[in-house]
C-alpha cells in the first residue's frame, strides 16, 4: 500500500498505549479513536499518549459508526474485552461497514469452538461486505506459532503440554473478574468452577446457545488442532483458583485481595484427537505476588521430546507488536472471519 495505513483504535484503554504508539511507529495513521468512559471520550489521542495532539479525539461507541463512515479506514483494533460475545457488536459493526478488523479478545482467537453461532454470523457478513475479521496477540505466537513450529521439527508426537502465566493486573479489570480475582474460594466455585462440572453433551448445548465462558486454552487448542490438521475428539476444562498467603493489593480491581481468597485462576484444557495426540495447555492469570512473574513453557513428547521455555517474557508489549504486525495480513487477507492459523507465519514489519 503505497499511502499509510488508515487505522481506528476501538477501546482506549491500556493495551491501546502500546498499539497505537506501535503504529504511529510503524508508519501507520490513526485516523480515529472509540471508548465508553466518559474520561477519556472528547479527549485528543496525543493526551492520552503523552504526546503532542494528533487532531484525533475520542468518540464514544454511540458516534462509532458515524466516525467510521467518515474516515474510511482500513482496519480497526479492538481492544477491549476477552469474550466475543462482548466485542461482537464492535466486530459486527465493522464487518456491516466492510472494513477489516483486528481483535485482541482472546476467545477471538479461535471461536468457532466456543460460540458457533457469533462467529458464523460474522464470517457471513464479512465475507458480504469483501472484509476480513480475526483475532491476535500474545497467543499467536507464544501458544500458538511457536508450537506449531516446534511440531515441525518433530517425527512422532503422543502429546503436546503447555503453561503460560500471565500478571492480571497489566490487562485491565474485564480481564481480572474473568479469572475469578478478588472472589472467596465459595464464590470462585460457584461463578467460575462450577461451568467444569457439566456433562459434555450440555456443555455442547451451552456452546451452540453462545453463553459459554471458555478459558484462553481452550480456543487455543483449538487453533493448534487445526494448524496441525488435527481432529477434536473431546475436550475440557478444568479451572482452580489461585490463592496468595498475605493480603494482595489490585490497583486494577481497586481492592485487597484476602489471604486465601482467589487472587485468579488457573485453566487447563485436554483436548483428545482422534489422531491419538492430546493437547493439555494451561493458563495461570492472577494478581502477582512481589516475587512472580510470566513465563512460558511448553513440552511437545514424542521423537524426540522437546521443551522450550521463555521466562518473563513481556506479555502487554507482546500481545500489542503481533497484533499490530499482523495488519498487512488482514489487510491481505480473503474476506470472512479468519482465524490466523490461516493466514500463515506471523513475521515482523517494518511498516504496516
Amino acid at each position: 500500500m503505497e499511502r499509510k495505513v488508515k487505522v481506528v483504535q476501538y477501546g482506549v484503554g491500556k493495551m491501546s498505549l502500546y498499539t497505537m504508539r506501535y503504529v504511529y511507529e510503524k508508519d501507520g495513521e490513526i485516523v480515529g479513536a472509540v471508548d465508553i468512559n466518559p474520561n477519556v471520550i472528547g479527549k485528543d489521542i496525543g493526551e492520552i499518549l503523552g504526546t503532542e495532539n494528533k487532531g484525533v479525539k475520542v468518540v464514544s461507541s454511540e458516534n462509532a459508526r458515524q466516525m467510521l463512515e467518515e474516515t474510511k479506514p482500513d482496519i480497526v483494533i479492538v481492544t477491549t474485552m476477552s469474550l466475543i460475545k462482548d466485542v461482537e457488536e464492535a466486530l459486527m459493526l465493522c464487518a456491516e461497514l466492510g472494513i477489516n478488523a483486528i481483535t485482541t479478545c482472546e476467545e477471538a482467537f479461535y471461536p468457532i469452538n466456543s460460540n458457533p453461532n457469533i462467529t458464523k454470523k460474522l464470517d457471513e457478513i464479512a465475507k458480504k461486505n469483501n472484509c476480513t475479521i480475526t483475532g491476535s496477540g500474545y497467543q499467536d505466537i507464544y501458544w500458538g506459532q511457536l508450537i506449531s513450529s516446534i511440531a515441525g521439527s518433530t517425527q512422532k508426537i503422543t502429546k503436546i503440554k503447555g503453561s503460560s502465566s500471565y500478571n492480571v493486573e497489566e490487562y485491565g479489570i474485564a480481564l481480572a473478574k474473568a479469572h475469578g480475582a478478588g472472589l472467596t474460594l465459595e464464590q470462585f466455585d460457584k461463578e467460575i468452577a462450577s461451568v467444569d462440572r457439566m456433562s459434555d453433551e450440555k456443555r455442547r448445548k451451552i456452546i451452540e446457545s453462545g453463553e459459554y465462558s471458555p478459558s484462553y486454552m481452550w480456543n487455543v487448542n483449538g487453533w493448534l488442532c487445526e494448524k496441525l490438521g488435527l481432529t477434536v475428539k473431546s475436550q475440557t476444562q478444568k479451572c482452580v483458583p489461585q490463592t496468595y498467603k498475605e493480603d494482595l493489593f489490585s490497583s486494577t480491581l481497586n481492592m485487597t485481595v484476602k489471604a486465601g481468597d482467589a487472587t485468579g485462576m488457573s485453566a487447563v484444557v485436554t483436548t483428545e484427537t482422534e489422531e491419538g495426540i492430546t493437547i493439555e495447555s494451561e493458563c495461570i492469570g492472577k494478581v502477582y505476588a512481589p516475587d512472580e512473574f510470566d513465563r512460558n513453557e511448553w513440552t511437545i513428547y514424542g521423537e524426540p521430546n522437546t521443551t522450550i521455555v521463555v521466562e518473563k517474557p513481556a506479555t502487554v508489549e507482546l500481545t500489542c507488536a503481533s497484533v499490530v504486525n499482523r495488519i498487512p495480513d488482514v489487510i491481505n487477507s480473503k474476506p470472512g472471519y479468519v482465524p490466523t492459523c490461516e493466514f500463515g507465519e506471523l513475521n515482523y514489519k517494518l511498516k504496516i
